[in-house]
């Protein structure tokens, strides 16, 4: 039998960490860190979400609201998971657990400054920034629609040096490796093969349901409403910008959903962008890192099951159907 070519869905998602990986699946979601004695910790908890529960989460173009809410809290506490591990002053372990209930308060509400703190500079940075550069063009730029797109422009220029400057830093470069891991496990099962570091090293570091993938779809999408929602008064123009954001997500979540789930070449066409941007964003991780994400995965995702399931054969015959 040849190869398989067919890519399933499967519906688990994560993101890099540092000297680690995350992954999530449905309410489950591990946290895999390479200490620095070189052991892999897997950490598993449970995480049912700011609207756990609620009929939104049904609704298109509103539920993507609380997801992008949800991937921010999430991302946000595997982070600090991970960096716990490279403190400067480590406690004993006698010692953490004196102190584990006043230490959980207070990163909780470190986390929520942290989180909130980040919000409103990606806010500024990529939403309100992009049209203060923008506006100085409009003494030579009279045309509002010219405006709009040149300020869409900006923005996503704003965001690819931003991706480029940070890339320059040491630890980012590792997190974009380990980002290529997981993207890797990932592709690896959804083309029905057995997860192992040999497999995954051979799977592409590209995937179209990447959160860089979402973050360019976001400007894209600003850039047609912008295009469309056209006010005279400069404090509404920011206004409008800030309140659009939840209405911009929305959307790009069911574009990026969409892109997760098809292979037309329709969606092919509006996921290059994103793909081509996770040449950035994604390096090429070596096995120790594939390891780690691995452990990530297998302890949220039987992918045994998933493969028999998704493509008919069990692990132990791979060798003789592909």
């Amino acid at each position: 039998m040849k190869k398989q070519k067919i890519k399933h869905y499967s519906g688990i998602g994560g993101q890099a960490v540092l000297e680690g990986v995350m992954m999530r699946n449905k309410d489950k979601y591990a946290v895999a860190v390479r200490k620095p004695d070189g052991e892999i910790e897997v950490d598993v908890e449970q995480y049912k979400g700011v609207m756990a529960g609620s009929k939104l989460l049904g609704i298109p173009f509103i539920r993507g609201v609380f997801v992008f809410v949800d991937s921010l809290v999430l991302g946000m506490k595997s982070l600090n998971y991970s960096s716990s591990f490279y403190e400067d002053e480590p406690e004993d372990k006698e010692g953490k657990k004196a102190s584990a209930g006043k230490n959980d308060k207070e990163e909780s509400i470190l986390m929520a400054i942290t989180t909130i703190f980040s919000f409103v500079l990606a806010i500024a940075l990529f939403m309100l920034l992009p049209y203060f550069v923008s506006s100085l063009f409009e003494e030579y730029i009279r045309n509002a629609s010219l405006m709009a797109i040149l300020e869409g422009v900006i923005r996503i220029l704003i965001f690819i040096l931003y991706i480029l400057a940070i890339s320059c830093m040491k630890d980012i470069r590792r997190l974009f490796r380990y980002h290529g891991a997981e993207h890797k496990c990932i592709n690896c099962i959804e083309r029905g093969r057995p997860l192992t570091v040999e497999n995954a090293q051979r799977s592409s570091r590209l995937h179209k349901r990447c959160g860089s993938s979402f973050l360019l779809f976001v400007m894209f999408v600003s850039i047609i409403l912008f295009f469309f929602i056209r006010v005279d008064s400069l404090a509404l123009r920011l206004i409008c910008r800030v309140l659009l954001i939840p209405v911009i997500a929305g959307i790009s979540y069911e574009i990026i959903r969409l892109a997760g789930r098809s292979e037309n070449i329709f969606i092919r066409i509006i996921s290059a962008p994103g793909m081509w941007m996770q040449r950035l964003t994604t390096k090429e991780p070596d096995e120790e890192m594939l390891q780690v994400a691995i452990k990530s995965v297998e302890a949220v995702f039987d992918w045994r099951e998933y493969l028999r399931d998704s493509f008919g054969y069990e692990v132990e015959d791979y060798n003789e159907h592909v």
